[in-house]
């Protein structure tokens, strides 16, 4: 035992110690260094997280440990837009905020033209504006305590994305998040940090989308607060993409008032090691949401969702749909909760995981979960993991197309089933391109 926790603490130590030196040094008001500082104090206790936690049985998080740590403290500067061409959305008209190594890069980014009500900006910028807003949310939806990661992201708060909308009001047009990951000797780990705050009865578009720069190794390690007013629409896209030596956690934490309306979507097809915790708490009556998600996987990937929709109170809706395509030797985890707390009836709930096996060595761990603490609910749950159907692959070969063709059509099918539900028309076709090819890649590897 005290060998085990003597490794740890040196597995630690490297991102301990920078912690402590950025949370002691780091400009900000009282609240926020007090914020930073209890975030190094959870890490102390915490650590990483390790497969003897039954979260994380699935998911060793050792090589993130073992990778060199050098926390970004500023944005690169010689990142060109040229460079981020490849990850631009055809016909996108919206705004986008780029952020390099978890910092924002104003010289790359196309900010919206001003609209009353609504505020687009980089966190620091908001952080140093003296925004109220940003003290009464902040930390007060993702929890220091959920794991070591989220300790250690509180630890380095410095960026990331701000948008808030006032009552009333429906933004312009969409938000491209662009998080960018570029190689060098002097930064390694980005800590984005993000919040967005949709007043009562607004509505906005936001994808938030890693990628990188090069092929070698990188981590991040992102968290995003979401709060949904009364009455208010959002819809949130995260997609990652970052390259396969990359690592990538990251958590989605929402709060939603009544009649509030979320789509959510998850897509990650990058990293040799991605982690996505998405949870939702419903905290009026008469909220609607939806989370979709997808990822297409091989080689020696593993991506690992862990979702929960959480019903505090009565007649609120969830539905869950969920595409894994895993080939080569990947492996793919989901673990999915509802969980319907008491009094909270006329609760409607849905949780659906598919995965499909591109090859024999390809594995999936799929646990979806029900805890149901009332009596008048409606709540399902569901989980396949499989190949494809040997009478659809005849179909398609009986009208000409051969066995390679027949199975990129019904393996890009099974993901288009996810993609088609992303109402952002220019998404779903660099989607679409990217996920062509990560699918051809998949099945010419079979």
């Amino acid at each position: 035992m005290t060998q085990t926790k003597t490794k740890s603490v040196s597995e630690n130590a490297a991102h301990l110690a920078a912690a402590e030196t950025f949370a002691a040094s780091a400009p900000g008001p009282d609240w926020l260094r007090n914020l930073r500082r209890n975030g190094v104090t959870h890490f102390t206790e915490l650590g990483f997280p390790t497969t003897k936690l039954e979260d994380w049985i699935y998911c060793n998080v050792a090589p993130i440990t073992k990778l060199a740590f050098r926390p970004a403290t500023s944005a690169g500067t010689d990142v060109t837009a040229q460079q981020l061409a490849p990850f631009a959305f055809p016909g996108w008209t919206g705004s986008r905020l780029v952020f390099v190594n978890g910092h924002f890069s104003p010289a790359l980014s196309s900010l919206p033209a001003p609209q009353p009500g609504v505020t687009i900006t980089n966190l620091a910028t908001a952080l140093a504006s003296g925004d109220q807003l940003i003290e009464s949310h902040l930390a007060h939806h993702a929890g220091v305590d959920a794991s070591g990661f989220s300790a250690l992201n509180t630890a380095f708060i410095a960026d990331g994305a701000f948008i808030a909308l006032a009552p009333n009001t429906i933004a312009a047009g969409p938000v491209h998040l662009l998080f960018v990951s570029a190689p060098g000797d002097t930064a390694n780990t980005a800590q984005p940090r993000n919040l967005l705050v949709a007043g009562a009865n607004s509505s906005v578009k936001v994808v938030e989308h890693y990628v990188s720069l090069g092929g070698t190794a990188h981590f991040t390690n992102a968290i995003t607060e979401i709060a949904v007013g009364e009455g208010a629409h959002l819809e949130h896209a995260k997609f990652q993409e970052e390259n396969l030596e990359a690592f990538h956690v990251a958590t989605v934490q929402v709060t939603l008032a009544r009649d509030s309306r979320f789509l959510s979507h998850s897509i990650s097809t990058g990293a040799k090691l991605a982690r996505h915790n998405i949870n939702l708490v419903m905290t009026g009556q008469g909220v609607d949401c939806v989370m979709n998600g997808l990822y297409a996987v091989g080689g020696k990937q593993l991506v690992d969702h862990h979702t929960v929709a959480d019903h505090a109170v009565p007649h609120c809706g969830s539905h869950e749909y969920y595409h894994g395509i895993l080939g080569g030797h990947s492996r793919g985890v989901f673990n999915g909760k509802i969980f319907v707390r008491k009094d909270a009836q006329k609760t409607d709930a849905k949780q659906t995981s598919r995965n499909l096996l591109v090859t024999d060595n390809a594995t999936v761990n799929a646990k979806p979960q029900l805890e149901i603490l009332a009596d008048d609910v409606k709540c399902t749950h569901g989980a396949t993991v499989g190949q494809l159907n040997d009478e659809a692959l005849f179909y398609c070969r009986s009208r000409g197309l051969d066995e390679v063709s027949a199975r990129r059509l019904l393996t890009h099918a099974f993901a288009s089933e996810i993609v088609n539900r992303i109402t952002v028309e220019p998404v779903r076709e660099h989607l679409e391109q990217v996920l062509w090819g990560r699918l051809e890649e998949l099945i010419e590897k079979k």
